[in-house]
């Protein structure tokens, strides 16, 4: 007993013992670990998984891989002028994506926007471009422009105005903002702060981004042309529907390629911009 407790009443120095927390984040983790294993269980039932298929038709597989080879690289001419295409409809579709995403994002940026319903309008466009899928942009313009290299230009450009809107505008939300309180106080005008003060300080980001959309969208445009958006993708829709499988391989060699070397060039000059 203390002295400031005459009345020999015992003192409560606590409500939880550390065992008690311990057993309680045990039990915690236990649930967790329950129900982490719950949801890929029900993944496994609902995307009806059967390993054994796979073990039974991979002679199959096999068979495919023996008819491809070797590449008929005869055919390398004509795929020429499809390659050239797929890379022309990335490149069209990133350009045309940061033309229109720059503005929105400035829109959509909550440090830098002029008022608050032209944000959440930009913020509109940019999540609704963002969530219907290049695949459905493109479906949407061939209906209306034909098919070609176009549509797919089109439908990749929309889309990246969405993706890159979005981390254009989070890129101009984290920015040092001394230098536009500078000019502000100066007395320059909206546009004189973007140009000075805005674009000075996010461009080596937004150049980072940009460059790393135009790899996503040359990998995108491949698929597109299974839609009939033109490209080495319709070309290859085209040799697999005929069962031209020698033509295939060389065409999955030619998108390799394609894919590296965009990578690659990609990475190198977001080096040098780093």
């Amino acid at each position: 007993m203390s002295a400031n407790n005459p009345g020999m009443v015992p003192e409560i120095t606590g409500i939880a013992t550390p065992g008690w927390a311990r057993s309680l984040a045990i039990a915690l983790r236990a649930v967790f670990v329950v129900l982490a294993m719950a949801v890929v269980v029900q993944a496994l039932i609902v995307v009806q998984a059967r390993p054994q298929d796979l073990v039974s038709g991979f002679h199959g597989m096999v068979d495919i891989v023996r008819r491809s080879m070797p590449p008929d690289f005869s055919a390398l001419p004509d795929a020429a002028w499809p390659t050239l295409e797929t890379l022309d409809i990335g490149l069209f579709g990133t350009v045309m994506g940061i033309i229109l995403a720059l503005p929105l994002s400035v829109l959509a940026a909550a440090n830098v926007t002029p008022s608050r319903w032209l944000y959440y309008l930009a913020r509109g466009v940019i999540g609704f471009t963002r969530s219907v899928p290049d695949l459905v942009w493109a479906l949407l313009f061939v209906t209306a422009v034909g098919l070609g290299p176009f549509p797919g230009g089109l439908a990749l450009a929309v889309h990246s105005v969405g993706m890159l809107g979005r981390l254009f505008a989070e890129t101009i939300e984290n920015m040092d903002m001394a230098p536009i309180d500078a000019l502000s106080l100066t007395g320059a005008s909206r546009l004189q702060v973007f140009t000075h003060g805005v674009m000075p300080s996010v461009l080596p980001a937004l150049a980072g981004i940009g460059l790393y959309r135009l790899d996503e969208n040359i990998r995108s445009s491949l698929v597109l042309g299974f839609v009939g958006a033109g490209g080495i993708g319709f070309q290859l829709l085209t040799a697999m529907n005929l069962f031209q499988y020698r033509q295939v391989s060389l065409l999955l060699i030619i998108v390799f390629v394609i894919v590296f070397l965009a990578e690659r060039l990609s990475a190198i000059c977001r080096e040098r911009l780093a």
